[in-house]
């Protein structure tokens, strides 16, 4: 059977941001900038790059400024133009989506992230698809989406971007119970969402990059509560193993977590320093700090 395109991103994006109170109180987390553009924009960029072409947003009250910010700004283009601010105009209409490739879905409930992933089974369809977490800031070349896309035709199934973390950390995350390990490809037989310490079959974690095929949506529909009470994607993943390829992706590139304040502080600086226009400066003033 013949390998279907990844042209489909589902972006969950409902959360309410608590850990970076009370500057996302008014504010979408995913809209926080990152030097001088928001996680949400780093996360359509990437999903670009990987050839997709249509989004769906997993939205939440109070939600409303991230479409906002993909739709065209007439106004703020028409008086760029008059003021020969060509660049950043350019820069500005090369960020907005094409008429009809994004859709956004309300979350009305919190019950996790499968259950966000359920909220898009509408534009699922029968088609594979894409998950980026915009929390997960990806630096990577190519990008790391563009990876999972070309292991994903490689596989023809399910792959999700994985790291190793050290044992003490596996509890925060889903680990892979490894078939056989690669190097670069790892066969997964099984998933555990947030397991013990001491109960974790490696240390081998997934983060926020996934292909799936759209049978997940049918294990998810159950709505079987897994770890702290909510519907979790780790869960409908392991499902799929078996009856379809399954593999983690040791992706090349860093990761930062966004959704930490450490991590998010850490991010700007990576970003800022890969920055030709401003690596001198933030070098410069880095060493006051030292």
């Amino acid at each position: 059977m013949p390998i279907k395109p990844l042209k489909k991103a589902v972006l969950p994006v409902a959360g309410l941001g608590t850990r970076f109170l009370p500057a996302t109180k008014a504010l979408a987390k995913e809209m926080l900038p990152v030097v001088d553009r928001p996680l949400i924009q780093y996360a359509i960029d990437e999903a670009r790059a990987a050839g997709i072409e249509q989004f769906c947003l997993i939205t939440g009250r109070g939600k409303t400024a991230i479409v906002e910010h993909f739709d065209v700004a007439y106004e703020l283009e028409r008086t760029l133009a008059e003021r020969g601010k060509d660049e950043i105009l350019q820069e500005l209409r090369s960020l907005s989506i094409e008429p009809g490739a994004m859709m956004t879905v309300r979350q009305q409930v919190p019950m996790g992230l499968g259950h966000a992933i359920w909220c898009a089974r509408a534009f699922i369809g029968d088609d594979p698809f894409a998950i980026l977490l915009p929390d997960d800031l990806m630096q990577c070349d190519p990008p790391c989406m563009a990876q999972l896309a070309e292991a994903y035709r490689e596989t023809g199934g399910n792959v999700v971007a994985i790291e190793e973390v050290p044992r003490e950390r596996v509890n925060r995350y889903g680990v892979l119970d490894v078939a056989e390990d690669k190097g670069r490809l790892v066969s997964v037989k099984g998933l555990v969402e947030k397991p013990p310490v001491d109960k974790a079959p490696s240390n081998l974690t997934i983060i926020g990059r996934y292909v799936l095929m759209p049978e997940v949506i049918g294990h998810l529909s159950k709505m079987e509560r897994g770890a702290g009470g909510e519907v979790q994607l780790t869960d409908g993943m392991a499902k799929l193993i078996g009856s379809q390829p399954f593999h983690g992706l040791r992706y090349t590139g860093r990761r930062f977590d966004c959704g930490d304040k450490a991590g998010f502080l850490e991010a700007q600086i990576a970003f800022a320093l890969g920055r030709p226009d401003m690596a001198p400066a933030v070098r410069e003033f880095l060493k006051r700090y030292a």
